[in-house]
């Protein structure tokens, strides 16, 4: 492996650390119903890491937000 090789392997493991640093970050904001900054955190996150888990979680607020505030998005 050379030095370029290593580089980008470690700054993929530093995205993904984090990705979940993101969007555990987002839960903690999401249970304290600070919707805006859960779902900033979830899209940060989902960039970093395509596979994170925050992509999902960034799904199913949206639909939560979109059942319980529909006038927020149909004014």
């Amino acid at each position: 492996m050379d030095k370029i090789e290593a580089q980008r392997l470690y700054e993929q493991a530093m995205d993904k650390i984090e990705a979940q640093r993101l969007y555990e970050q987002g839960n903690a904001y999401r249970k304290q119903s600070q919707w805006h900054e859960a779902i900033n955190c979830y899209i940060r996150a989902a960039e970093l890491d395509t596979e994170s888990p925050a992509v999902e979680a960034r799904k199913m607020l949206e639909d939560i937000l979109a059942f319980y505030h529909k006038d927020a998005y149909n004014p």
